[in-house]
């Protein structure tokens, strides 16, 4: 795997696990999509309600934090990487609701560069089953499956103490797939 640094374990080549903290977002983002070249230029942030998807989009937007609420619809925004090249990539935040979450993929999956599932690691064992169902309709969707974007599974909110660490949620995933 291409993408080393703290916080990250990669499990293969096209699916790696981050924890999200304070990290240089942007190096760890570009490095995870840099080595894939492709006409697709989103980079979908998906994930369960409230696991910080929009806060992250802003974060890497504007290197700011904001308050924010539950998206019900979708973001997007260009994002200029910071590289010699002035390369430029769609963020694309989905909304997590369970009753919105398939129907926003469906809409922007053919354009996926690369995905990143964000989870919420304080409120993951109550979500286990939940977030590992939603993980599995994606790794299994026939678009997906064709086009191979990598996949980086963000490990949100660990500053807080109650937070699981990223390698409990990567066998507890693994477990319940």
């Amino acid at each position: 795997c291409s993408i080393a640094g703290p916080g990250l374990v990669c499990t293969d080549s096209h699916l790696a696990l981050c924890c999200v903290l304070n990290s240089p977002l942007s190096t760890v983002l570009w490095k995870f999509i840099q080595g894939r070249k492709s006409s697709r230029r989103g980079v979908l942030l998906i994930g369960l309600c409230d696991s910080g998807k929009t806060l992250l989009f802003v974060r890497l937007l504007t290197g700011n934090y904001r308050n924010t609420q539950t998206s019900i619809t979708d973001s997007s925004a260009v994002y200029k990487v910071s590289n010699d090249k002035g390369s430029s990539v769609t963020l694309i935040d989905l909304p997590g609701h369970e009753s919105l979450r398939l129907q926003f993929l469906e809409k922007f999956k053919a354009a996926a560069r690369a995905i990143v599932f964000v989870v919420d690691s304080v409120a993951f064992q109550r979500e286990v089953k939940d977030v590992a169902e939603f993980l599995y309709q994606v790794l299994t969707d026939c678009t997906l499956l064709r086009n191979a974007p990598p996949l980086l599974i963000a490990c949100n909110k660990q500053d807080v103490t109650m937070a699981k660490s990223a390698k409990l949620i990567q066998q507890q995933l693994e477990k319940e797939l």
